[in-house]
Parts: C-alpha cells; sequence; structure tokens
C-alpha cells in the first residue's frame, strides 16, 4: 500500500522565512498573524510537523496550494529527486514585495514552460545518446 504524503517542514519554513522576511516581520509578528503559537513556528525549525490547522493557515497566508509543500516518505521516494522548480521557486517570488499577484502568475507560467522545454530537450537528447 503506497504511503501517503507528509509536509516538506523545512520547505515551508523556508517560504515562511523568506515571506517574514520581505515583509520584515518578527517570528512572533508572523505567529500572530497567522494565528498560530510561536512555539508551532519554533518546532517547525526543528523539523517537526505543524497540526492540519496551523499548516492551512501558513499556505493560505502564503497564498500557495498545500500540494507546494508535499513530499513522498523517504521509503517511496528517491531522495536525490530535484522538486519542481516551479514549486521551489515561488515562495522566493512571492516574497518579492516589487510583484503583485498578476506577476507572480505570468512569471510562473514563462518559468513553467521553460522547465518544461528543458525536460523535452533532455528527454529527446537521451534518446539519441
Amino acid at each position: 500500500m503506497d504511503e501517503a504524503p507528509t509536509v516538506d517542514v523545512k520547505a515551508l519554513h523556508s517560504a515562511l522565512d523568506a515571506a517574514r522576511t520581505a515583509k520584515d516581520l518578527s517570528w512572533r509578528q508572523l505567529a500572530k498573524e497567522l494565528g498560530v503559537s510561536a512555539s508551532t513556528i519554533s518546532r517547525m525549525a526543528n523539523g517537526f510537523r505543524p497540526d492540519v490547522t496551523a499548516f492551512a493557515a501558513m499556505t493560505l497566508w502564503l497564498k500557495m496550494p498545500a500540494e507546494a509543500f508535499y513530499r513522498q516518505r523517504a521509503s517511496d521516494h528517491d531522495q536525490t529527486t530535484e522538486p519542481e522548480l516551479v514549486a521551489s521557486l515561488v515562495p522566493l517570488l512571492r516574497a518579492r514585495k516589487d510583484l503583485d499577484d498578476k506577476d507572480i502568475d505570468y512569471l510562473q507560467e514563462i518559468i513553467g514552460a521553460a522547465a518544461k522545454r528543458f525536460e523535452a530537450e533532455r528527454e529527446a537528447r537521451s534518446w539519441t545518446q
């Protein structure tokens, strides 16, 4: 039976940190904005997963889909696999003060299209070798 994915706590904490820094918030101020305890965020820094309610509050605050922070458990997933490029860049884009939601969506489309092209080219090269 396949195991359910788990939360990539490190990626979620990094995304929160980038957005927090961009908004010039302390960790305590961030916790207050999220409606979670400061200890919840502190535990995340130590690798512990947030509860479902805190996870939902965090992803909503980041304006990112929860799926962006899912990962397969180590037993089911090759840990050398890189996360999807667009998913890795979205927290950085959202942390930018000079980009609005429309700009971010546009950049996601461009980066996504470029990533698909790179993948197709890599696949084509692998067939010719």
